[in-house]
């Protein structure tokens, strides 16, 4: 089941840390270092999504920190409850410890 896009763009999200990310002309290849997953972030604009997840409070930061115009937001929630499903990023809690 899809997540919602109002949901998701209210939840702390990051990149998991078992993943690699290795900038790409294209954008950048995800590796999952646990299930030896590739994963391709085929937009220069996603990638600085995904990396702006863990500074900001909710994806919705990510996305304005990133200047995603919010028109292009559902493009970009879909790309990452896809980034989700495969484990490439996960849910964090509100509260970070680094």
């Amino acid at each position: 089941m899809p997540i919602a896009v109002t949901t998701m763009l209210d939840e702390p999200w990051r990149l998991s840390p078992d993943v690699a990310l290795r900038p790409e002309p294209f954008g950048a290849l995800a590796y999952d270092f646990g299930t030896r997953r590739l994963t391709f972030l085929k937009r220069p604009e996603l990638v600085t999504v995904v990396q702006g997840l863990a500074a900001g409070a909710d994806v919705r930061g990510a996305l304005k920190g990133a200047h995603v115009p919010e028109s292009q937001w559902p493009v970009f929630v879909q790309a990452l409850e896809s980034l989700a499903a495969a484990g490439t990023i996960q849910r964090r809690s509100s509260v970070t410890t680094s």
